[in-house]
């Protein structure tokens, strides 16, 4: 009887176990193609158990592909992007990577730290934006370690120059994505300085949840922030400094509405200028070390959604004012106005140049850290 006991008891450790090996999410190292110097450009593959998956190349720490399915099982690919390499450098457009030093805008692309003012490229108008003319979405990351379940991984690191486009201090970055089996895709985004810096850094995915090439575009998605007030703009997109309520406005997401219901909404002057939402919610006023919810996007459609959480008090809501058509994706479909949405959380545009704004420094001996987490939905269970 003990023989016998000890023998099936083995055997469900053994079941137990492999049947945990079959649900553990994986993570599969692959190429990208070649830069024109010669250089690889690698990709990891993250996969889970219930048909999720996200690709990642090292061309920007870029986010190449999510693939979900939708209510009824059918897998498509939500992220806006290229398939090669040559796409991604003949016609960037910020199609899923890291941006940085400083994410979003700064006024005539100046700082000043510690009475020194700093100059960064000027790449947005009048203004610098995400970075500058070669921020962190146009540089080849080096993949430092991959890991597979339960929680699949890849964490990709950049060291960003003293001086690099402007700003002061060796930078160190990492970039981590990882996938488990709840389909939560979390990133996380860590940097440390040699020298007083700005850091603000943020991805930049472009979600389409019906499908990258469908012809439903992103305006019928629903959308809920739970924001009382956003930042207007002056007409350079850049934060007049006002904190302004959300009620009785189109900016008002506290319930769930449709992107589409008043993106055109030309009574508003914001709207006008950003030509669509092109701006931030203020969700808290400063960096927080728990994560906390952004944003909720459902997509009617196909019942594919998600919940944003993070750690920062921004939300940079942008519903794809400026895709002209002039470039398509993997599905070999032309990407135009409002076939997206992208959700950056961050701290606020501007933050360096502005009084009662989230303190943007990065210090010697300070780490900076943006957790993001998309907890990815299928099916009815979106609608909440």
């Amino acid at each position: 009887m003990t023989l016998r006991k000890n023998a099936l008891l083995v055997g469900a450790a053994l079941a137990g176990a492999l049947a945990s090996n079959a649900e553990a999410a994986t993570a599969k190292r692959g190429s990208f193609g070649k830069l024109p110097d010669g250089r690889s450009v690698e990709a990891v593959t993250l996969s889970n158990a219930k048909g999720v998956s996200a690709k990642i190349i090292a061309w920007g720490a870029t986010i190449q592909s999510v693939i979900m399915p939708d209510r009824n099982g059918k897998k498509a690919d939500v992220a806006l992007g290229y398939d090669s390499i040559d796409q991604y450098l003949a016609k960037p457009q910020y199609f899923g990577p890291i941006v940085g030093r400083f994410g979003n805008r700064l006024a005539a692309g100046r700082f000043t730290l510690d009475g020194q003012t700093y100059q960064t490229p000027v790449n947005n108008g009048k203004n610098s934006l995400h970075g500058g003319t070669t921020g962190f979405d146009k540089v080849l990351w080096d993949v430092v370690a991959v890991k597979n379940g339960p929680t699949a991984s890849v964490t990709l690191r950049y060291v960003s120059p003293d001086g690099d486009q402007g700003y002061p201090g060796t930078m160190t970055v990492d970039a981590t994505y990882s996938l488990d089996e709840q389909n939560n895709l979390t990133i996380e985004y860590s940097a440390t300085t040699d020298k007083l810096t700005i850091a603000n850094l943020t991805n930049h995915a472009y979600w389409n949840l019906s499908g990258e090439g469908s012809s439903n575009g992103a305006m019928g998605h629903v959308v809920t922030i739970p924001a009382q007030t956003y930042l207007p703009t002056d007409d350079g997109a850049i934060p007049t400094g006002e904190f302004k309520s959300v009620a009785g406005t189109v900016f008002d997401f506290r319930k769930p509405t449709a992107v589409g219901l008043r993106v055109r909404d030309a009574s508003d002057q914001q709207i006008v200028w950003g030509r669509g939402y092109d701006h931030n919610w203020v969700i808290g006023r400063e960096v927080t070390k728990t994560q906390h919810l952004m944003a909720k996007v459902y997509d009617p459609a196909s019942g594919r959604g998600f919940e944003l959480w993070s750690n920062q008090p921004g939300l940079q809501f942008y519903s794809g004012n400026f895709l002209d058509g002039t470039s398509h994706g993997k599905s070999k479909k032309v990407y135009r106005e409002g076939d997206a949405i992208v959700m950056e959380p961050q701290i606020f545009p501007d933050s360096p140049n502005q009084k009662g704004f989230p303190d943007a420094r990065l210090a010697p001996g300070q780490t900076y850290r943006n957790v993001m987490t998309y907890r990815l939905t299928t099916g009815q269970a979106a609608k909440r």
